[in-house]
């Protein structure tokens, strides 16, 4: 209904025309409650500490606190290559746009919560016999007046009063998202790091299993050449021969693949820096390498898996699917819209900023569902499944990174006794070819010892490369499977908690 103010309160005209902005938003503070049933943290499905035994470490050793990556891997050539990755890389930059858009959905769903008020104006021009008529303002046949009108509105339409609490119940959801967003941001970039580190030790030890096989091939060569000499000379059979240049192609085999590796794993390095990168930044070998990795310092017990990217993301999905039951749940309650204008009409442009001209309207209205054919009930048993199914992946990805991390401690647990062995066969094998060699040129062992002598120290240097290799990934493991990083912006303030109904 439009009424005109009386001229008596045209005085009023211009603070009456302020009420509705002000009364709209005092209505949307209505909605400081939602019908979503609480959802504390649920407790981790795992043991409160690490497994204990042979295999791992000792228990004050086994939980690990917060570290950065600088803090693990002290080589300065690698805390380079990372910054660029974490500058350049392009699955880091569609995160941080997944990022963006979850914020942006989530001011979308939260100014829902709100009036938006709308301001217009008018000009109407009729011509026509006694006033009406034609509308296009051209002349009539019989002529006629011509009425020109003017008016100016502001107001809400069709503005949803959340009294249930559905529209805060999608804006906790949105919130919950986008949280969740910035903690797989988190996770990209911690295994970037974990990605990055890991290429530039495998590079270090290609370049070093390289060394290895050219040094081999060196050896065989003068293997070969003074197999040839004795032959030539009728103290060696042809076959001691053969058996000389067997590990000679075998080394320049390994040096052929080696050098492809290399260059593989290079192309990958630069993959995830995103840009080329400079030789004096890429290792010579493991040595020098390796020693640059720190130890992680002991501290906590597995509840510090709660903070991991991964599990940190499935707890807001968590979150954000049981604020969805919230919605669903209000849609079973009536729907209060209201539609609010407030305005100036006048005929004469010099009247329309008196007090008659001033205008306005309001328009509630409420819709309550009574027949849906169980659509309602339907889609609130969906939330409430896509509520548990969010808890299960919660709790399996906390029972993940529980596996994670113990295979990375039982691993850390045998490392050192398996390299301390590595070391011993090497000098032992190294020692066997030297008394091997010896005693082929003295005539008293045949050239297959001396043969299998050159084998055994090609494959125990080999193993220790490996082995040197594994230990330094091993601490590449428990840095990203403990998760976390004080170098990592942390996530928005979680929103606070609202009254909630039980489930």
């Amino acid at each position: 209904m439009i009424r005109r103010l009386p001229p008596a309160l045209s005085a009023l005209a211009l603070p009456a025309l302020a009420l509705p902005a002000l009364a709209l938003p005092a209505l949307a503070l209505l909605a400081g409650c939602t019908m979503a049933p609480d959802m504390p943290r649920p407790a981790p499905a795992i043991p409160q500490s690490w497994p204990a035994g042979d295999a791992y470490l000792r228990q004050s050793e086994a939980g690990l606190p917060s570290v950065t990556y600088r803090d693990v891997f002290r080589d300065p050539k690698l805390q380079a290559i990372i910054d660029r990755a974490i500058a350049n890389n392009q699955d880091l930059r569609a995160a941080l746009a997944n990022v963006a858009s979850a914020r942006a959905q989530y001011r979308v769903a939260h100014a829902g919560i709100f009036p938006g008020i709308d301001a217009s104006g008018r000009i109407s021009v009729n011509h026509g016999a006694n006033g009406g008529g034609s509308l296009n303002g051209g002349a009539s046949g019989g002529g006629g007046d011509t009425n020109t009108s003017y008016s100016l509105e502001g107001g809400v339409t069709a503005f949803e009063v959340d009294l249930f609490g559905r529209l805060q119940s999608l804006s906790n959801a949105a919130f919950d998202e986008y949280l969740g967003t910035e903690a797989a941001l988190r996770a990209a970039r911690l295994t970037l790091v974990a990605e990055v580190a890991n290429l530039y030790l495998q590079l270090a030890a290609d370049r070093t299993l390289l060394a290895i096989a050219r040094d081999t091939e060196a050896s065989a060569l003068r293997s070969v050449e003074l197999t040839r000499a004795r032959l030539q000379g009728g103290i060696a059979p042809r076959t001691d021969l053969r058996q000389a240049e067997t590990i000679l192609a075998q080394a320049r085999s390994d040096a052929a693949q080696l050098t492809t590796a290399i260059a593989q794993d290079r192309n990958a390095l630069e993959l995830l820096v995103g840009a080329p990168v400079a030789d004096d930044l890429l290792p010579a070998a493991l040595d020098g390498t390796e020693d640059q990795l720190a130890e992680l310092p002991p501290g906590l017990d597995s509840g510090i898996l709660l903070r991991r990217p991964d599990v940190v993301q499935a707890e807001y999905r968590l979150y954000a699917a049981n604020a969805r039951i919230g919605a669903a749940r209000a849609a079973f309650f009536p729907r209060i819209s209201l539609t609010a204008l407030a305005g100036l009409a006048s005929t004469a442009l010099a009247d329309l900023f008196t007090g008659d001209a001033f205008t306005w309207s309001v328009q509630p209205s409420a819709t309550l569902p009574i027949f849906d054919w169980g659509a309602n009930a339907g889609n609130l048993a969906d939330a409430r499944a896509q509520r548990d199914l969010a808890l299960a992946n919660y709790q399996k990805a906390i029972q993940t990174a529980f596996r994670e991390v113990a295979d990375a401690l039982a691993r850390r647990g045998t490392i050192d006794s398996q390299l301390g062995s590595d070391r011993a066969l090497e000098e032992a094998a190294r020692d066997s070819l030297y008394l091997g060699t010896e005693r082929y040129r003295g005539g008293i062992d045949s050239y297959l010892n001396l043969l299998d002598a050159q084998r055994t120290l090609y494959s125990a240097r080999r193993t220790l490369a490996a082995t040197r290799l594994a230990r330094a990934q091993n601490l590449v493991a428990l840095y990203q499977t403990l998760g976390g990083d004080e170098l990592m912006e942390q996530p928005p303030s979680p929103r606070p908690p609202l009254p909630r109904a039980a489930d």
